[in-house]
């Protein structure tokens, strides 16, 4: 297995760049020929959705599509990848950035009853108190 850094998931999802896209996207898909896995941890899902939305400019339904995408990807591994999926699920249906439901779903499996919160885009998720 090996570990991908957020540089090269970007530049092979998003091929901005001729010559470090076409790197990584024959880096991947010839390590997808011999049968590797690529880890991705947490963090760089995080930090995918941030540069697909700040750098790049993505809406919110095309930063869902590519997060659906990477995630169905069989040669991708992903560190708590239930928590990924139902973060998905939470960013899809209510408000607040991935990271912020992210960070919910994490509190939930450490044994916690909520997250406090001062962001007002989370005071109609189950998973937060938002503080006043």
């Amino acid at each position: 297995m090996i570990g991908l850094d957020t540089n090269v998931l970007v530049r092979y999802l998003t091929q901005d760049d001729p010559a470090q896209a076409k790197t990584a996207t024959r880096f991947i898909e010839q390590g997808a020929v011999r049968g590797e896995t690529f880890y991705i941890p947490t963090i760089v899902a995080c930090q995918l959705v941030w540069v697909l939305e700040d750098a790049y400019g993505f809406a919110r339904p095309e930063i869902q599509a590519a997060l659906e995408a990477v995630f169905r990807t069989a040669q991708f591994q992903f560190e708590k990848k239930d928590q990924l999926w139902q973060s998905l699920h939470d960013y899809k249906n209510g408000k607040g950035d991935f990271a912020d439901h992210l960070i919910g779903r994490i509190a939930v499996d450490a044994g916690c009853e909520l997250t406090a919160t001062f962001d007002r885009s989370l005071k109609n998720s189950r998973l937060f108190q938002l503080l006043r």
